[in-house]
């Protein structure tokens, strides 16, 4: 192997070996503090007694099926936010008059603690999959809409133009020129909208004890089993980094880079 492919590979693993490296130092430091009792392991259980409930959780609180169920309820309310949420920015966009009075709305919709009208879900929809589902929709609809809003509002006025001088119908505007230019930006909220919408899924399963990731550690929470609260905290987190990753590679994969 040559110098300059050794630098390349190394310039491409060193961010990678230092996060697994920091990760670990903090876990090792952690586990200092609570064996030393600096740390109460009443509150917060050793970082050893985590790891080694990992097995016994997903062995007898069938976690698998909880997190095929949160993974459901996830992608529904991500297939209704992104159909939903790409049709209002874009008709919001159409219809000044609609963006003008609506926009600020939704806006501020984006930054509500709408969690907290999950009563007013329970009561609509029952303590079902659906309340957990519209709760997720709802609460990670207005990333979706407004980066729709600001993707088509950012296309260049040369590439409209252009489909101008060659007497394009709005139509056709809209399917060769905006919505490409504005896909990029489409798909940052798209990718914010299921973040938001996977963090709503667990948060409102742990609220009403139904189904999922998020019930499994209000059950161990109540049985006080805190180092099995913590591995189940510890795989929420990580099934979100792998969530995160796989959205990631969609998009490269739908936007290939030129």
């Amino acid at each position: 192997m040559s110098a300059h492919a050794r630098r390349t590979t190394l310039r491409d693993t060193a961010p990678a070996v230092v996060g697994v490296g920091s990760l670990v130092a903090f876990f090792l430091v952690m586990e200092a503090l609570v064996q030393s009792g600096a740390v109460n392991r009443f509150i917060v259980p050793p970082p050893s007694e985590i790891f080694m409930s990992f097995g016994r959780v997903i062995v007898e609180e069938h976690v698998f099926s909880r997190f095929l169920q949160t993974l459901v309820e996830c992608l529904t309310a991500g297939i209704m936010l992104t159909v939903f949420g790409v049709a209002g920015g874009v008709l919001m966009n159409r219809f000044k008059l609609l963006q003008q009075a609506c926009e600020t709305w939704v806006a501020a919709m984006a930054s509500a603690p709408i969690v907290l009208m999950y009563p007013l879900f329970l009561v609509i929809f029952g303590r079902s999959s659906w309340t957990i589902i519209m709760m997720a929709f709802v609460s990670a609809l207005p990333p979706v809409i407004l980066k729709t809003i600001e993707g088509i509002s950012g296309t260049r006025k040369v590439l409209v133009n252009v489909g101008r001088s060659f007497n394009l119908s709005t139509y056709q505007q809209f399917w060769k020129i905006l919505f490409p230019a504005a896909l990029p930006t489409i798909f940052v909220g798209i990718r914010l909208g299921l973040i938001f919408a996977l963090i709503n899924v667990v948060g409102v399963e742990f609220l009403i004890n139904y189904g999922g990731l998020g019930q499994l550690i209000n059950d161990l929470a109540e049985r006080y089993d805190l180092a099995g609260t913590y591995a189940a905290i510890c795989f929420v987190i990580l099934v979100s980094v792998l969530f995160f990753m796989a959205l990631e590679k969609v998009e490269r994969w739908l936007r290939p880079v030129d």
